[in-house]
């Protein structure tokens, strides 16, 4: 426990496709955050996303010693998710079970946000605390429309920026006097990663698989490649170099070497003509995407909520606006409101208001009720 044994003190670990964040919470108060970022060529020096647990480890242990914080005076770590089975949305206790389902990437999608399950589980153990996680990239709420491909056997799956998205859409949906339930939101989380979902009364039904190569491309992601091109350009190129690409080494880094968006948005403020291209087509897409979940809603959406960091810039809002403004109202919230979501859902289990969810080791969805494709 922390001096005042009446406070919790909580060490939270959020690490993203192009950095990592580390926040100290006292209660509700958030002592300090820390943002540090990793351009992709150091990330890409790592060739498997579990390869950077050490390097992440040293920045988590660093940001602490130089604030002075001692770990053995944390209650409780709480880390970011993804790669396990897919879960309901809440909050889930982390376990052996669900560090090792985590590390293997049992669920598809082996994004770095796996990375804060797994650094929470080894700072749990060193130090004797619980460590718990919140809405990871793999919550699943999806409709069954939003499942089928026309391959036998091969289904999207739920792969997103759920705690984001969730932690926006509730607060927004605070603002206007309800409840998330009340509403239909389009939420668009735009950073390293893009992905933007439907949310029809509370359940996130459907949205784009970006760390698979679905949707927008991003400042490290291919988004949507037709096919027939990707196949050719996989018989001169590796399978394992178009993996990597589709979370890590494409978009703006295998367009410029770089995942860097202040570099670009310098270059497109400067009229370099490449530059703008490159920018601007990403916007177009994302707005594209909007239009998609709009029509998932049947064109009953209460808002469209624009998150992440790349809202910094505003042409991003300002072409997305012009794009999709006559859908539904639109409100951004530039940055992440998922430090404060991990900590607080944390505390209320810490307090007794709440209870973790145990990890299942199993799948939400595992086939269509009374329907096979054999």
């Amino acid at each position: 426990m922390s001096e005042n044994k009446n406070t919790y003190r909580l060490l939270v670990i959020n690490p993203g496709s192009t950095s990592t964040k580390v926040s100290i919470f006292d209660d509700e108060k958030e002592l300090f955050e820390k943002s540090i970022f990793h351009d992709a060529p150091v990330l890409l020096r790592y060739p498997q996303v579990n390869d950077q647990l050490p390097f992440r480890y040293e920045i988590v242990m660093k940001v602490l010693k130089d604030e002075q914080i001692q770990p053995h005076t944390i209650d409780a770590f709480v880390g970011r998710g993804g790669s396990a089975y897919s879960q309901k949305g809440g909050v889930i206790a982390i376990d052996q079970q669900l560090y090792d389902d985590t590390k293997a990437a049992v669920g598809g999608s082996d994004h770095p946000a796996k990375l804060g399950v797994m650094l929470a589980w080894k700072f749990a153990q060193q130090f004797g605390k619980p460590a718990y996680t919140l809405n990871p990239t793999n919550v699943d709420e999806y409709c069954d429309y939003a499942r089928l491909t026309g391959i036998k056997g091969v289904y999207r799956a739920s792969h997103s920026h759920v705690l984001n998205q969730k932690a926006v859409a509730e607060y927004h949906a605070d603002t206007l006097g309800g409840r998330y339930e009340d509403y239909n939101f389009i939420v668009a989380h735009i950073d390293g990663g893009i992905t933007v979902s439907a949310h029809d009364h509370g359940r996130m039904i459907d949205g784009n698989m970006g760390a698979d190569g679905e949707g927008a491309f991003t400042p490290t992601r291919i988004g949507s490649v037709p096919v027939l091109a990707l196949l050719d350009y996989i018989d001169q190129h590796s399978a394992d170099e178009v993996r990597l690409m589709c979370a890590r080494s494409g978009g703006f880094v295998s367009l410029f070497g770089t995942s860097n968006s202040d570099i670009i948005h310098d270059h497109v403020a400067k009229g370099d003509p490449k530059a703008s291209l490159v920018w601007n087509t990403m916007i177009y897409q994302v707005s594209k995407m909007i239009g998609e979940m709009s029509a998932v809603l049947c064109g009953k959406v209460d808002a469209i909520l624009l998150t992440g960091g790349l809202l910094r810039f505003a042409d991003v809002a300002e072409g997305i606006r012009m794009h999709c403004g006559w859908i539904a109202p639109i409100s951004i919230y530039p940055g992440e409101m998922e430090q404060k979501a991990l900590a607080l859902s944390a505390l209320k289990v810490l307090r007794g208001q709440a209870e973790a969810r145990a990890y299942t080791g199993k799948p939400i969805w595992n086939g269509f009720p009374g329907i096979t494709f054999d």
